[in-house]
């Protein structure tokens, strides 16, 4: 399985559209092959940060929704919207069996 976390802040007049650019983002990566989870969450301490939280079957299928090309329009709307540039970690991950 990959974890995918990441993070934008936006700035006070771009929040609004950077919470419906990420719901739709968000929506639409779920019905995506390989797509085990997605959601986009805002931060208690700071509420202008969105934080992304993903997991994908394996390394193609988040490879495919890499080349989505609504995936790279996603990305591409957010830049001029945000206050500083956008985090992304990625994270290859086993279910560890039950302590």
């Amino acid at each position: 399985m990959i974890v995918v976390t990441g993070s934008v802040i936006a700035r006070q007049e771009t929040l609004d559209e950077i919470l419906r650019l990420s719901l739709e983002h968000v929506h639409r990566s779920r019905s995506e092959s390989g797509c085990l989870s997605h959601a986009v969450h805002i931060d208690c301490e700071n509420p202008l940060r969105l934080v992304f939280v993903e997991r994908w079957a394996d390394r193609d299928a988040l490879l495919a929704h890499f080349a989505v090309p609504a995936s790279r329009e996603f990305v591409k709307a957010l830049q001029p919207l945000a206050a500083a540039a956008a985090t992304i970690e990625i994270y290859d991950a086993r279910q560890l069996e039950k302590l």
